[in-house]
């Protein structure tokens, strides 16, 4: 690397460590004989079909791809040390084989206490292209999505101090720090930037249905049926959320109330913007991977996928904020007859790439 991109590097990551707020970090004495490192940049490898109809992903300028922060964030994904008792990870609700996500409705913490959302799904991440993370979409970033469940109390209940000074004290981590980012001094903003690093590389684009675009097998029948079910407004109509055979994201990563309830308890995107106009809105959640992801929707309230597909056929329910695209919603759904539910179910599991769940760059390292 040039002398140049060199000291380019170092300003920046720099201005990350003189920016990070002090009750997040823990001032340890920067050693004298620190030497610091250049990381080795780890562009994403992009699959054809993205490259293909979509955007490019979305890297932060002051948080590039790199070999040792992709390392250190997989390392500190699986690693129970930042939560209040040592017994959680990042993967204890997020877990590979699960499309990095769990079982439960509502995924439990240190505590025993529950909240009241279900886990999302991991994946895609770099593509969400307006930077709004978790169901409600309190988050702006992918690295600030990781600030969170360190310190909730219905989840890693920690504070950010005693995860950093658990890091520092450990004898792997400095060193690892200093690799991916120039420094032994950690704190809150680097781990959650290494964290999304890693969260970044977890692409999934290997489904059935991939596979069809590029032409490298057909589709069952039933598939296909399923298929022109999803795109037909006036049958699944599932296309004005969840996207077309062009969107290989399979979500408009947009916030809508699809007429789960007539009232809320979680006002999902309104108790963050604080407009009434948003109550009852949540994220839309991709349809990749629903093999492996149930329970389904915000609240983990439909067990199987033909509960989910039984829901938008006659389960629809209407409420002042119903999205204006639940066109069917007077007639409470799709009324698909059995063999197009089946159909239908048919192509969403098309959708369902089991290459990335056992993807071994994906897994708890060595």
């Amino acid at each position: 690397m040039s002398k140049t991109v060199y000291t380019i590097v170092s300003i920046i990551f720099l201005s990350l460590f003189s920016c990070s707020k002090k009750e997040e970090s823990v001032p340890i004495p920067e050693p004298l004989n620190q030497q610091a490192n250049t990381p080795t940049l780890s562009p994403l490898q992009i699959p054809q079909l993205f490259l293909q109809f979509i955007n490019p992903p979305i890297i932060p300028v002051n948080n590039p791809q790199t070999i040792e922060g992709i390392a250190l964030g997989r390392k500190l994904f699986y690693d129970p040390i930042l939560s209040g008792d040592g017994t959680q990870a990042c993967a204890t609700c997020h877990a590979p084989e699960l499309a990095f996500t769990d079982t439960n409705q509502f995924s439990t913490g240190i505590t025993m206490l529950q909240g009241n959302r279900n886990s999302m799904a991991i994946f895609n991440a770099a593509w969400n292209w307006n930077n709004k993370f978790f169901w409600d979409g309190r988050a702006n970033s992918l690295e600030n999505q990781a600030l969170g469940p360190v310190v909730n109390p219905i989840e890693m209940n920690n504070t950010w101090n005693n995860a950093v000074a658990s890091l520092q004290a450990d004898a792997i981590y400095p060193d690892m720090f200093n690799d991916a980012f120039g420094t032994t001094i950690i704190d809150s903003n680097l781990v959650t930037m290494a964290i999304a690093q890693f969260e970044r590389t977890l692409i999934s684009a290997n489904s059935r249905f991939d596979q069809f675009q590029m032409n490298q097998i057909a589709l069952t029948p039933s598939e296909s049926s399923g298929f022109d079910i999803f795109m037909n407004s006036l049958k699944g109509d599932c296309f004005h959320c969840h996207g077309s055979a062009t969107n290989p994201l399979w979500t408009d990563n947009l916030f809508h109330n699809n007429g789960l309830d007539a009232t809320f308890t979680d006002l999902g995107l309104g108790a963050i913007t604080g407009n009434p106009a948003d109550n009852g809105k949540f994220k839309t959640p991709s349809l990749r991977n629903l093999a492996f992801t149930a329970p389904y929707m915000h609240d983990g309230r439909f067990a199987t996928l033909d509960e989910v597909i039984d829901q938008y056929s006659t389960g629809l329910v209407n409420s002042p904020t119903i999205d204006p695209l639940m066109q069917l919603i007077g007639q409470g759904g799709s009324q698909l007859t059995p063999s197009e539910k089946a159909d239908l179910k048919a192509f969403l599991l098309s959708l369902s790439d089991n290459d990335f769940i056992s993807n071994p760059n994906f897994q708890a390292p060595q």
